[in-house]
């Protein structure tokens, strides 16, 4: 094919769809702007990983039922139907009209080293769905209810929801 017959070709096709091929110019330039602000800034932070979080309070709990009068050595086991959330700040802008649309952006604050973040509203604590405590004086019926009580207060589990066990 010739040289001519090719550029006349481009030309033309380049004459019938310059308003797409413009969009598509317009779309890719603005695709390699930075933004300034990346995904990780806008999940949610915690200090602490879910599972460190839940070691320590099943540790504090060990330590805190191996001190009721009775108990003898304990073992601890919690289960989690999820880990600590937070919950973030959001400004609503609420568009009245036929289409009644909502809108919903998370509050973002700029630190003293120019990191960004969400605002926090609210953390969460973990959610459990279960205690298992094994211990040796859990053959009586005042330590159990003792240890229930104190599993149930700091995991905010149901009593039918947590074990006591004698250890063998």
């Amino acid at each position: 094919m010739d040289w001519a017959v090719i550029r006349k070709k481009v030309t033309e096709f380049i004459g019938k769809y310059r308003y797409v091929l413009l969009v598509l110019l317009i779309g890719l330039a603005f695709m390699l702007i930075p933004s300034g602000f990346t995904k990780d800034k806008a999940e949610t932070r915690q200090t602490q990983p879910p599972a460190e979080t839940q070691k320590d309070i099943t540790d504090e709990l060990t330590e805190i039922i191996g001190m009721i009068e009775g108990a003898g050595r304990v073992k601890v086991m919690l289960t989690a139907a999820a880990g600590e959330t937070t919950v973030y700040q959001q400004d609503e802008d609420i568009t009245s009209g036929e289409s009644g649309s909502i809108r919903r952006e998370t509050v973002i604050v700029t630190d003293s080293d120019r990191r960004q973040s969400g605002l926090v509203q609210q953390v969460n604590p973990p959610q459990y769905l279960g205690a298992i405590i094994v211990c040796e004086g859990a053959d009586r019926a005042a330590v159990r209810l003792s240890i229930i009580e104190a599993v149930s207060k700091v995991t905010g589990l149901g009593t039918d929801r947590i074990s006591v066990l004698k250890m063998k």
